[in-house]
C-alpha cells in the first residue's frame, strides 16, 4: 500500500510542477539610454582587425638584418617586408596576412628556405 501511495503522490507533484512550469508567461522591457544606440553604431565603424606576419629573421646587428630582408626579397618578392626593432634583436617581418589561413599558406612556401620562420600577430596600435 505504501508504494501506491508513494507513486500516486509522486504523479501529483509531477503533474502540478509541469503545470506550473508551462503557466508562466512574462514580457521584458528594456530601457536603456539612447547614447548606448549611438556607441554601438559607432563601434560598428570601427574596424579592429587582425594582422599576421611572418618572422623569418632576428640578429642584434642591424647590418645582418637588412641583408637578410634583401635576400629574403630576391626570393620572394610577393610580400612586403620590414624590419622591426624589438629589444635586443632586430626582426624581419613578411606580410600582413589578414587572416591565418592565408599566413599558413604564405609559410609553407616560405619555409623552403628558412625553416626557423614563423607566424606572429603583433599588437596593433591604434
Amino acid at each position: 500500500m505504501k508504494i501506491k501511495n508513494r507513486t500516486f503522490a509522486l504523479l501529483i507533484i509531477g503533474f502540478g510542477l509541469t503545470a506550473t512550469l508551462n503557466a508562466q508567461q512574462g514580457v521584458v522591457n528594456v530601457s536603456q539610454d539612447s547614447d548606448i544606440d549611438k556607441l554601438l553604431e559607432y563601434k560598428k565603424d570601427i574596424k579592429t582587425t587582425k594582422v599576421y606576419k611572418i618572422q623569418v629573421y632576428q640578429s642584434i646587428d642591424i647590418d645582418n638584418a637588412q641583408r637578410e630582408k634583401e635576400n629574403f626579397l630576391n626570393t620572394y618578392d610577393e610580400w612586403p617586408t620590414e624590419i622591426i626593432w624589438n629589444t635586443p634583436n632586430y626582426k624581419v617581418w613578411v606580410g600582413n596576412f589578414s587572416t591565418r589561413l592565408e599566413a599558413d599558406r604564405a609559410l609553407v612556401k616560405i619555409k623552403e628556405n628558412y625553416m626557423y620562420a614563423n607566424i606572429l600577430q603583433p599588437k596593433i596600435e591604434q
